[in-house]
């Protein structure tokens, strides 16, 4: 189906853009949220006001975040964590574990679903993106190494090691969409007559 985005979707495009996407991805989620409208001749005559819009408001929620992407940029974690002799944890290392060590760290608070990775389940070094905005998407180094042996995180690193955070659980809560209502930034279509279109029931969008 093709859609006409009402709001900023991460991996997917901006307000005001116009995306062919699976139907079930679709109708499940995108509209009964309120991100998208169905691409019809009368949604697309609002293309450009709902482009203007979401370009004033991305511009300040930016300039906002600006701070905070530089804060954790660049932001080492490390996990102590069990592990096989092949390097395979005896658990994961979730996303919420990121988010809290986020905040233990530099004081941020994030969702854990801002967090883009999938749980670790391996020793070794990770880059992850944090999705602040559309556009403001720090990346930080993630470590895990296994419990008990020494490991020093190198001097050029922005932040020196910490008490060992919790060790890994077993296992990662249920998978959430990609795209956040809460996370991305969106044109606000309160009094759009494009809105309306979106009428239609909601049900769980399935995990990717």
């Amino acid at each position: 189906m093709k859609v006409l985005l009402l709001k900023d979707v991460y991996k997917l495009g901006r307000a005001g853009d116009v995306k062919r996407v699976a139907d079930g991805y679709g109708r499940n989620y995108l509209l009964p949220q309120g991100m998208a409208v169905l691409a019809t001749a009368e949604a697309l005559k609002t293309t450009e006001r709902i482009q203007e819009k979401a370009n004033i408001q991305r511009a300040i929620v930016n300039q906002e975040m600006d701070a905070v992407a530089k804060q954790i940029s660049g932001l080492v974690l490390v996990f102590p964590a069990r592990a096989s002799e092949t390097g395979k944890l005896y658990g994961s290392v979730t996303t919420q574990l990121i988010a809290d060590a986020i905040k233990a760290k530099s004081g941020v608070e994030v969702a854990r679903r801002q967090i883009d990775s999938q749980p670790l389940r391996m020793l070794g070094e990770y880059k992850v993106h944090v999705r602040l905005t559309v556009d403001l998407i720090p990346t930080i180094d993630v470590i895990v190494y296994r419990e008990g042996e020494a490991f020093n995180v190198p001097a050029a690193t922005k932040v020196a090691p910490q008490e060992p955070i919790k060790s890994v659980v077993e296992a990662e809560p249920a998978a959430e969409p990609e795209a956040d209502p809460a996370d991305e930034l969106a044109a606000e279509p309160e009094a759009d007559p494009a809105a309306e279109l979106a009428d239609e029931p909601a049900t769980e969008p399935e995990a990717e």
